[in-house]
């Protein structure tokens, strides 16, 4: 048996809880807001014209998620995708212009970034310092300085950051590589 005193218990346990307590995950009181069973998640989607709207279209299948901002700087885009939402959420989505006005508002959760490319590093950053996590499309960043800030930001507020690469792993793709390997 060890000889461990109630001192020394008692300083592990600490330092135990210190470690423990550093750890944050989404959804819970120390990431800013606590999201039970029942909550819905509030996505808002930057970058609405192209790929933004297979985003709209693929959160509007996931229960208990709703996209309640549409953001661009093409406003003219807003009635064809907020109509999008309406028929596939029930809800009337935020339009706005400028992603800061999106992140202000404290019930927004995750933003979903499908902007020009080059928009894609600074949207990350300035969403993970609002406190929302992300999901940002191909390419994260343009160079490694860029990329290694978005990780800086992810860790520093303690957010979620998923950059989309999906496609290297559908089974389209694994087939389309196998018939070129294969020169069919």
């Amino acid at each position: 048996m060890s000889d461990l005193s109630r001192r020394s218990f008692l300083k592990t346990a600490a330092a135990s809880a210190g470690v423990a307590s550093s750890f944050v995950i989404a959804g819970t009181k120390a990431s800013g807001r606590v999201l039970g069973a029942n909550d819905v998640i509030r996505v808002g989607v930057a970058g609405i014209k192209g790929r933004g709207g297979a985003h709209i279209s693929e959160f509007a299948k996931i229960p208990g998620v709703q996209v309640t901002y549409l953001i661009d700087p093409d406003s003219t885009l807003f009635p064809m995708r907020s109509k999008q939402v309406k028929d596939l959420c029930g809800v009337e989505p935020k339009c706005v212009q400028d992603i800061r006005k999106a992140l202000e508002d404290k019930n927004l959760d995750v933003v979903s970034i499908a902007t020009c490319n080059h928009w894609h590093s600074l949207m990350t950053i300035w969403a993970c310092q609002a406190g929302k996590d992300v999901f940002v499309e191909k390419p994260c960043s343009h160079n490694v300085f860029e990329g290694r800030k978005c990780v800086e930001a992810a860790k520093k507020y303690k957010r979620i950051v998923q950059h989309g690469t999906q496609n290297r792993s559908s089974s389209a793709r694994q087939q389309l590589a196998k018939e070129i390997a294969e020169g069919t």
